[in-house]
């Protein structure tokens, strides 16, 4: 029996965690229970942390991990996956083609940046969304350096003004100055559709957002959105011209790509519909999880997000029912009713909420010590010890807040 998990994210780490736990709780060798993980590499991108400087450093390797608990890792990415016969095309490192074929697949390949047709973004437009992008953002504004100091230099343009929107400008006035210079005079302004800032946050959460863009001299555009893009500027849909060298695109996300290859319901961002076990709803023997799936948490009508708080315990419950529906033992519903939110609002240190109304528990220097917690602990993978490493991955304890 194999097991194959397409993604090494949040989600694919934990469900190759989970289904090994289930494995070993059950007395079963890993020769008749195969897990096979794919990714192009064997290293977790701390995603959550792309909107930092130096982000070539924010990846964690996985193979030692996997080691300890007996997956195999197959280098490579899935190209076609043929759910008839139960099987994927997968192109290793070296150009070559392999078919794999599953007993159980679990869908963790996670979520594209949503960059729409807007001329000139294409060209000239940044994200911190993948690893590639927020290299890419970090060797221009090294580069932006070299250059005296004008407008079009020192001003960085942030399109959205939802939690990464947010995450980003806030770092952008200390890691300009710490790139530029310290008596660098740097302009961030923030191009937000909605009418107001964090719309999703709530009016809990919102005021004290606005004041440390205050505090941080961060300004904001509202009600419009970006019309245009060019090599020196980004024009606005109210006519406003903005001169910049530097717009980072933080708006929307989209399932990736692979999961319109399954013959199933998705929704409006390309998510598979999936019950309570996980499973994709009309497909034998397929699971998704993460960003791919769409599942809903708790018994009230909430749906998991795109976060990495979510992703993760997903991921644990899909490995889990995988590897129960092999062994012939009972799965466990996910649920996931516990949420909170830690935004990063950079010197002005951070804003931590709780439950899906946004209370507010802590806000500046408090805050941003959960903060770091979070990015440099919590979100880690665990340590690469059989016992440890499996013990990390019960469902019902993972991101159990």
């Amino acid at each position: 029996m194999r097991i194959v998990i397409v993604g090494a994210g949040f989600a694919g780490m934990y469900a190759a965690l989970s289904a090994a736990r289930l494995r070993d709780i059950q007395g079963v060798a890993p020769e008749m229970l195969e897990i096979v993980l794919v990714s192009p590499e064997p290293t977790l991108v701390v995603r959550p942390r792309l909107y930092e400087a130096n982000p070539e450093t924010l990846t964690a390797p996985l193979l030692d991990v996997l080691k300890a608990i007996d997956v195999v890792y197959l280098q490579g990415s899935v190209e076609t996956i043929d759910t008839k016969v139960r099987a994927v095309k997968i192109t290793t490192a070296g150009r070559a083609e392999q078919i794999i074929a599953y007993d159980r697949l679990i869908l963790a390949t996670g979520s594209r940046l949503f960059r729409p047709d807007i001329p000139g973004l294409a060209q000239y437009g940044f994200s911190v969304d993948q690893l590639g992008d927020a290299i890419a953002l970090d060797r221009h504004l090294h580069d932006l350096a070299k250059q005296p100091p004008s407008k079009v230099r020192d001003t960085v343009v942030v399109a959205g003004g939802g939690f990464t929107g947010i995450e980003a400008a806030t770092e952008m006035p200390a890691r300009l100055r710490a790139t530029f210079g310290k008596n660098a005079n740097p302009r961030v302004v923030i191009v937000e559709r909605n009418d107001v800032i964090a719309a999703d946050m709530g009016t809990g959460p919102r005021p004290i957002i606005a004041d440390a863009l205050h505090e941080l001299g961060v300004e904001t555009r509202l009600g419009v959105g970006v019309a245009s893009l060019e090599k020196s500027g980004v024009s606005l849909t109210n006519g406003e011209h903005i001169e910049t060298a530097t717009v980072i695109w933080a708006a929307g996300m989209r399932a990736a790509p692979l999961t319109a290859q399954i013959p199933a319901e998705r929704d409006t961002s390309g998510r598979l519909l999936v019950d309570r076990e996980l499973r994709v709803q009309s497909v034998s023997g397929v699971f998704a999880t993460g960003d791919a799936a769409k599942a809903l948490c708790d018994d009230k009508g909430k749906y998991a997000l795109m976060s990495c708080q979510h992703a993760t315990r997903m991921g644990a419950f899909a490995g889990n029912n995988a590897a129960a529906e092999l062994l012939g033992v009972p799965t466990r519903p996910y649920h996931q009713e516990a949420y909170v939110t830690c935004l990063d609002l950079g010197a002005a240190g951070a804003l931590f909420t709780r439950g899906w109304d946004r209370k507010v528990e802590m806000v500046g220097h408090a805050a941003k010590k959960t903060k770091h917690e979070i990015n440099t602990v919590w979100i880690y993978p665990p340590r690469a010890e059989r016992a440890a490493a499996l013990a990390s991955a019960n469902p019902e304890r993972v991101t159990d807040l």
